[in-house]
């Protein structure tokens, strides 16, 4: 690189770092991160996240429960105004149990029936529930974790 180019990237990074510096930035976490059909690695290493509640949805594309609880996780994960007992956003990951990676995470975590929904914080579970609830009663389990 010439001179001359290296002095107009510093000259230009100055420029920058100035405009920059006039401009407040807000730092505040993510509201959602969806995961539909996780894999394994995506599994471990979004449940590991701190400072997040992390929405695992264990579920089959044949259960018809399955099908009716999904969307009311999805919706609520994607509302700014959903909260979580403990303030910290929430994050959906949908685990296949019809997969192999699935099937062996649904052992791991005791999945006995579908749709099951385990919360997760700091990578440990911390509460779940079983069946296809309303979402008035899926809010109210989001306010306990």
């Amino acid at each position: 690189m010439s001179l001359s180019a290296t002095t107009r990237i510093i000259v230009g990074q100055r420029s920058l770092s100035r405009i920059v510096s006039l401009r407040q930035f807000h730092s505040s976490p993510c509201r959602r991160d969806l995961y539909p059909k996780a894999t394994q690695e995506t599994f471990l290493k979004t449940t590991a996240a701190k400072d997040r509640i992390v929405l695992v949805d264990f579920y089959a594309d044949w259960c018809g429960p399955c099908r009716v609880l999904s969307p009311i996780l999805e919706r609520l994960v994607e509302d700014p105004d959903t909260k979580s007992g403990s303030g910290l956003p929430l994050d959906l990951v949908t685990i296949n149990t019809e997969d192999t990676e699935g099937a062996q995470l649904g052992q791991k975590y005791k999945v006995r029936a579908l749709p099951t929904v385990v919360a997760f914080r700091d990578g440990k579970p911390i509460d779940q529930f079983v069946g296809a609830l309303a979402e008035p009663h899926v809010v109210n389990f989001l306010k306990g974790v």
